[in-house]
């Protein structure tokens, strides 16, 4: 018996082993394969990174959403019916043919992404009419649902939108909070509901209709939390002279209302700026990558062209290479870019640079006062020194 164990073990151990090999040799052969079509992948992906792609698929969703709106008038649905159809199977053709190119793109990490999950499932419910007509018929009972669900389409604009992208960002990082939240409210619409069945819920004199058992206390305790026809609730309690009504409603309404619903909007406000914040630092530095790179193509440019000036000078035997660029020199445009990779044209020289001139032009403006008062001193004491001869030579006189 134990020998039987002891080979079963030993079956299971080496076949154990044997799976992780092979799966250790499956995971290498994937990481060490290599695409031949490099040349059409980079294509493709430069074709759905496009800002044109982006404008197309975004003009077809919406499109599909209004061709939507006017399917739901049966008047409209019955006179185009054709061209619903047809825009039908053009629309089902675009959101085939995005999901095909980026999943031939990178068909690996192309599920790791959830917006992309998003996508494969609402591909998803637009192929369940189809097959419902197809294997249930066109007078399947539950047929209507299936068209109904196809609104979901608007959602696959989430993709294309970084702003509403930040905004479910924000919704999920608050889930946890809200989750708390919505905990605390629950509980109290709880006791609440406890509260107001034993008080108002008794079938002598008590409001049954309100309050005669507990789901309906949890549904007129969110009545009251909504403040949505509250007055109606309080004045059937009081025609039926239920003592604590106005106490029980006041207080609920405070709490619910004013405390925790305020609560749940100040933390989607608060998860939703630092969002926001986050999102603008994101844009910031992509708008310095994509002028670094511009900066980097300008600069590799003309360097090539820096590089056809030498071997054009090699060619034509010119002079020296000033008198080549000189001629170059002439052939430039005022719209052409030129990008100096210098100290002199940093931006912080050229900030530090201007400060140092405004600090000179200051002093030289004080030098220039300080030179107007010396000339206006000394123009004083020539003033004085007639006069001191004049009393000088009167004196010399007086003696004599």
């Amino acid at each position: 018996m134990s020998q039987h164990f002891y080979h079963q073990d030993q079956a299971r151990i080496l076949s154990d082993s044997l799976f992780e090999n092979a799966s250790h040799m499956f995971y290498e052969k994937l990481w060490k394969f290599q695409r031949k079509d490099t040349q059409l992948q980079a294509f493709v992906k430069k074709v759905i990174m496009s800002h044109l792609f982006k404008i197309i698929m975004i003009s077809a969703i919406s499109m599909n959403a209004f061709f939507m709106v006017l399917w739901t008038d049966y008047k409209t649905r019955y006179n185009l019916f054709r061209l619903f159809e047809v825009s039908e199977l053009i629309f089902v053709s675009i959101y085939s043919s995005e999901f095909c190119m980026k999943l031939y793109v990178d068909p690996v990490n192309y599920w790791k992404d959830g917006y992309n999950l998003l996508d494969v499932v609402i591909i998803i419910i637009i192929f369940i009419p189809y097959s419902l007509r197809k294997i249930k018929g066109k007078h399947y009972p539950y047929l209507n649902i299936a068209d109904g669900v196809q609104s979901l389409r608007i959602l696959k604009l989430i993709t294309y939108s970084r702003g509403i992208r930040t905004l479910i960002t924000a919704m999920g990082q608050t889930a946890y909070t809200v989750a708390s939240v919505l905990i605390l409210f629950f509980i109290l619409m709880y006791i609440f509901a406890i509260l107001g069945f034993c008080l108002f819920g008794l079938p002598e004199g008590g409001d049954m209709n309100n309050w005669g058992n507990l789901a309906l206390a949890f549904f007129t305790l969110f009545s009251l939390a909504t403040v949505d026809g509250w007055t109606d609730l309080q004045e059937q309690l009081d025609a039926r002279n239920l003592i604590l009504s106005r106490s029980f409603t006041i207080i609920f309404i405070l709490l619910a209302s004013f405390v925790f619903l305020s609560m749940f909007v100040g933390v989607m406000i608060i998860h939703t700026e630092d969002s926001i914040k986050k999102f603008e630092q994101e844009l910031m530095l992509e708008r310095r990558m994509n002028l670094m790179e511009e900066k980097q193509v300008i600069l590799k440019r003309q360097q090539e062209e820096v590089g056809k000036l030498m071997q054009t000078q090699k060619d034509l035997d010119h002079k020296s290479f000033t008198e080549l660029v000189e001629k170059f020199k002439k052939t430039l445009r005022h719209t052409d870019p030129m990008v100096l990779d210098d100290f002199g044209t940093s931006l912080p020289f050229i900030d530090i640079y201007l400060s140092t001139l405004d600090n000179q032009d200051a002093t030289i403006y004080k030098l220039q006062e300080l030179y107007y008062e010396i000339v206006h001193v000394l123009s004083l004491m020539l003033e004085d020194l007639p006069q001191k001869k004049q009393s000088q030579s009167s004196e010399k006189v007086d003696e004599k």
